[in-house]
């Protein structure tokens, strides 16, 4: 568990570094049968920025964890990325698209954590 909480820990600090807006963390560890432990939603302005976010965590994670990850899906139009590391699935998407898809809501037992927003 400490191995994963270091991995989300990372991921939200190469989301920091770009300037990621609303960080918040789903920790699904408790939940049977969920798919992974932990999501990381975040959002860019726009899909530059979300394609900013989406590399900077792939790039960090290779270089500090020796991660990588088992795969990375939407970043041609990069208006909504996932990043899936097994263990821990990132979602970085534009403002209109988390808005209308509001996937951390979607298991209610889930516990939430909001990331205060680095200025």
């Amino acid at each position: 568990m400490k191995e994963v909480k270091s991995l989300v820990n990372n991921i939200i600090a190469a989301c920091q570094d770009k300037k990621a807006k609303n960080i918040v963390t789903v920790d699904m560890s408790d939940l049977p049968g969920s798919i992974c432990q932990y999501f990381v939603i975040c959002e860019g302005n726009t899909p530059t920025q979300v394609s900013a976010i989406a590399d900077e965590i792939v790039d960090a994670l290779k270089k500090k964890k020796k991660e990588r990850p088992i795969s990375i899906d939407g970043l041609r139009e990069a208006r909504w990325v996932g990043i899936d590391y097994g263990t821990v699935i990132v979602h970085v998407f534009i403002p209109e698209l988390r808005e209308f898809y509001d996937i951390e809501h979607l298991w209610a037992d889930a516990k939430l954590e909001q990331i205060p927003d680095i200025d």
